[in-house]
């Protein structure tokens, strides 16, 4: 019987595996080999549930065998379910703790639960224990990722260096190594560069002879594109303050817009995406070459990569060139290095002309900021109650300023601690509140303190607090004046800080990395935010703490500039992004027609301008995602709810403060559809007022209607 497994596992013939280790678990219940395959095949059919029911069985009769729990480990792994195969790993070890590999997956399953000191420790186990260039390469990465988020940069660098001497047909190596030099002050953004063109050379160029010829394709110039965009962060991911507006409100006249995810599971953002897109593909399942066949399939004109060098990528599909068009946005703040991405979206400040070297894709510099932001994505209907509202400066109530930062421990480096501890000695009594991972764990937080007293930084002046998804933006409360770090500026979390009123003085750099904040700020109009120098730097953290009430009136207003400005102006921006697709496609076509002419190529594109269909010429209406694949118009989605409102208003008054009539969620449930793809329409916001009204809840009635209004006069 064990021959006949081992050859079925070895077919990869899963459901004949599956069927011989029931046979053999009939005859004996305690048949070690086939309970160990049992949900191994069980996985690789797709039944997810039956299978980890079999390694429950499994490991309940056989709790000592490693190889059991590590298959089980694994599939747990391939889950995200990573808080129970902790404690499976945890024993793997114990039972072989001269293993490699058994120190690896323990290490690998810390990072997405943030135990990163852990980790670590687990990565030094599987380095001294490594006995071939594969096991000693895998440490390397694990080392250098939990180092990573311990603020280890050069540290991590290191690693991912000594793991390409090794391994230098890794791909996965260079992206590691490129993302986290981009943190460290002494790597320039021209050795990320040469690394990137390491990578386009070693893992691109040997696809380009294999590109798709995309002549037969129909050429019109004003047909409806097919837009793809590439990504495993449609979930509650950074990425998604950016993109979800973007996918609810482009232009369906124009765009068909498809969505490839690449992540195992989702979450309740996921199923918003499904709605927001005309199309919805699952890739995770498939290995490269099928991914690329899925993009093909759907007949896509242009892929857009949300990644980048960052976790969970597509580049590896990109680079096969599954679309004519391809673009790389966001998620990434530095070159692919690929020939076969065409494009990044930018804008003219965070890259200005004198950065087109360091890219491999031509640069679209949007006339706007090369995003848009849109906060509260976990919660929508969050960003009304009064806990997210803009609160006085904490200085009026503590009598000492607090500066603060919140951004990934990693871009905190030893030149950026250190000036911010001249900050602190310039300004008495004031305070530095740093938020990050681990900072609850005592060891974190005493070697982190240890450091800033090297620094120069007083460590009795620090205020440690531990990162929680639930206080993203409640944090802001405390801080009264935020500081970005650098060389790697903030992102979101700078969008966060401003949106919640806080100030922030920002560095400027040389490339994109080193100056989102300039771009940020400057789309924001608060340019004397901005500084070259470290004194300057110190000069204005100075000047915006000196006077608390002037900074309070500052503060109390910033939400409405942010609101008002480019930062926050999702028609604005989806309307300018689809002229960008619209001018790439008119570029390529022109190309196409005239290859190696220029001039002909300018003409042609003048020509189809002069043909643009009038019809496009006044804005289209919005529309909503009631469903995956069913798209209303928002005035009809306004009747809908107008419906729903009528018919739960003919009930009783309702009792108690829940809401619970399947009635009145249901308004909820639309108003926060059609919320989520035109932020603050005035008529959800009303209807919603109609539901805490007829609750009992006057205030956040109020507060509903109170938004409706100004929503109505802008």
């Amino acid at each position: 019987m064990a021959t006949k497994l081992e050859a079925a596992k070895s077919a990869a013939d899963w459901s004949l595996l599956a069927r011989l280790c029931r046979q053999a678990l009939r005859k004996n219940g305690r048949h070690p080999l086939a309970h160990r395959l049992l949900g191994f095949a069980l996985y690789h059919k797709g039944d997810i549930e039956p299978a980890f029911a079999a390694y429950r069985q499994a490991t309940a009769l056989w709790p000592r065998d490693a190889e059991l729990l590590i298959n089980f480990a694994n599939v747990l792994l391939g889950q995200l379910r990573n808080q129970e195969a902790l404690p499976l790993l945890e024993k793997v070890v114990a039972l072989r703790p001269d293993h490699s590999v058994c120190w690896c997956k323990l290490a690998q399953c810390c990072y997405l639960i943030g135990l990163h000191q852990k980790g670590f420790d687990a990565s030094q186990k599987a380095l001294t224990s490594a006995v071939d260039v594969p096991q000693r390469v895998n440490a390397l990465t694990q080392s250098a990722l939990h180092r990573r988020e311990l603020g280890q940069i050069k540290e991590s660098i290191a690693d991912c260096e000594q793991a390409i001497s090794l391994a230098p047909d890794a791909d996965f190596l260079y992206t590691n190594c490129m993302l986290f030099m981009l943190a460290d002050a002494d790597r320039s953004i021209d050795d990320v560069v040469q690394v990137a063109r390491t990578y386009g050379a070693k893992f691109g160029e040997p696809w380009r002879s294999h590109w798709p010829d995309y002549s037969a394709i129909d050429h019109a110039p004003w047909r409806r594109l097919r837009i793809g965009f590439v990504s495993p962060d449609f979930r509650s991911h950074a990425v998604m303050y950016f993109v979800e507006g973007l996918l609810a409100q482009l232009d369906r006249r124009m765009f068909e817009v498809v969505a490839f995810y690449l992540y195992p599971s989702g979450d309740h953002i996921t199923k918003r995406v499904e709605c927001h897109v005309d199309r919805f593909i699952r890739i995770d399942q498939m290995n490269a070459q099928q991914r690329f066949q899925a993009i093909r399939d759907a007949q896509i004109d242009i892929a857009i990569d949300l990644t980048g060098h960052t976790g969970g990528n597509a580049l590896d599909v990109l680079m096969r060139k599954p679309a004519p068009i391809q673009i790389s946005w966001l998620g990434y703040p530095a070159t692919t290095g690929l020939a076969a991405v065409d494009y990044k979206f930018t804008d003219e400040v965070t890259d200005p002309p004198s950065a087109d070297d360091q890219y491999a894709e031509t640069l679209y510099r949007l006339p706007t900021l090369f995003c848009c932001y849109r906060p509260m994505i976990r919660g929508p209907l969050l960003r009304y109650q009064p806990m997210y509202q803009v609160q006085p400066t904490p200085a009026l109530r503590n009598g000492y300023i607090t500066f603060g930062t919140c951004n990934n421990l990693g871009k905190l480096t030893d030149q950026v601690l250190a000036l911010w501890g001249r900050i602190l000695q310039s300004i008495p009594g004031s305070r530095l509140l740093v938020e990050g991972k681990n900072l609850s764990h005592a060891s974190m937080a005493t070697s982190f303190r240890q450091r800033c007293d090297r620094l120069g930084l007083d460590s009795e002046r620090l205020i440690l607090v531990e990162q929680e998804t639930k206080n993203q933006y409640l944090t802001y409360h405390r801080i009264d004046i935020a500081l970005d770090p650098f060389p790697l500026t903030g992102g979101t979390t700078t969008f966060d800080t401003l949106w919640m009123g806080v100030p922030l003085v920002s560095m400027s750099g040389d490339s994109f990395k080193s100056r989102m904040g300039v771009g940020i700020l400057s789309y924001l109009g608060r340019t004397e935010w901005l500084v070259d120098t470290e004194d300057e730097y110190l000069r204005v953290a100075q000047t915006l703490a000196a006077d608390v009430n002037q900074l309070n009136q500052l503060r109390l207003g910033l939400r409405d500039e942010v609101e008002q400005s480019p930062l926050m102006r999702e028609d604005l921006y989806t309307h300018l992004y689809g002229e960008g697709l619209r001018v790439m496609w008119l570029r390529w076509l022109a190309q196409q027609q005239h290859p190696e002419d220029e001039a002909a190529q300018q003409q042609a594109m003048a020509q189809w301008v002069q043909e643009f269909p009038q019809e496009w010429s006044t804005p289209a209406a919005p529309s909503v995602g009631l469903e995956p694949g069913k798209r209303v118009s928002l005035t009809e989605a306004h009747a809908l709810l107008q419906t729903l409102v009528d018919r739960a208003k003919s009930l009783d008054t309702p009792h108690g403060d829940s809401i619970e009539d399947r009635r009145w969620i249901s308004v909820t449930e639309l108003a926060e559809k059609v919320l989520c793809a035109v932020p603050h329409d005035p008529v959800a916001l009303a209807c919603l007022a109609e539901v805490e009204h007829a609750h009992g809840h006057t205030e956040f009635a109020v507060t509903y209607l109170q938004y409706a209004t100004k929503a109505m006069a802008a």
